[in-house]
């Protein structure tokens, strides 16, 4: 097989819940189509790549020419509350959802030492000071059921110590054991967020 054929395959199933057969797929799919599709994603992706940046506050991905993404500069949702989440693709199935009015903090991973992640690499070095700064009430987490999502649960609480004024709270039923919110439907997440419980 040609060894650049063999490289973007390889690139593509490297991204999450791809392997080498849909990375085949989509890499032939974009060299046989004659449209121009692969040029216009490759321009795409250098764009983004060029212009989108994490929220210095909270971690969301913006190409907004505000220092702030949408969340943080909208003072309708500077109710108190704030939603710990692993990553952006939390963001959008909560925003969906439209279950929390909140502002958000992307944490970016959950503490692994399988998969290499430890403390330092999760976005908590400014979150004390965001909790207090924003007058924040309730810190709810919508981390998966899993033994890495209470690991980084708990390893955020202590950090934020007794220091901060807000009470700790989680989704409660609808998320089952070793759940993803990715996988959860409309009505559960409504379920796991209104029945949430203090910590």
């Amino acid at each position: 097989m040609n060894s650049k054929i063999e490289k973007l395959i390889k690139q593509f199933a490297k991204l999450p819940r791809l392997g080498s057969r849909a990375g085949q797929r989509i890499v032939l799919a974009l060299l046989q189509d004659k449209t121009g599709r692969a040029e216009k994603l490759a321009n795409a992706l250098l764009d983004a790549v060029a212009t989108i940046r994490p929220c210095p506050m909270c971690g969301v991905l913006t190409d907004s020419d505000s220092a702030l993404c949408e969340f943080c500069r909208d003072m309708s949702r500077a109710n108190g509350q704030l939603c710990i989440v692993r990553d952006l693709s939390d963001v959008w199935t909560l925003e969906k959802s439209a279950v929390f009015m909140g502002r958000y903090h992307i944490l970016g991973g959950l503490l692994s030492g399988v998969s290499g992640i430890m403390p330092e690499d999760l976005n908590v070095a400014t979150l004390s000071e965001r909790v207090k700064n924003e007058n924040i009430k309730e810190i709810i987490f919508a981390l998966p059921n899993t033994i890495e999502g209470k690991t980084t649960q708990h390893y955020v609480m202590s950090i934020l110590g007794e220091g901060v004024n807000a009470k700790f709270s989680e989704l409660a039923s609808g998320v089952p054991l070793g759940g993803d919110l990715d996988y959860l439907d409309d009505g559960t997440l409504s379920l796991a967020f209104g029945g949430r419980k203090e910590l």
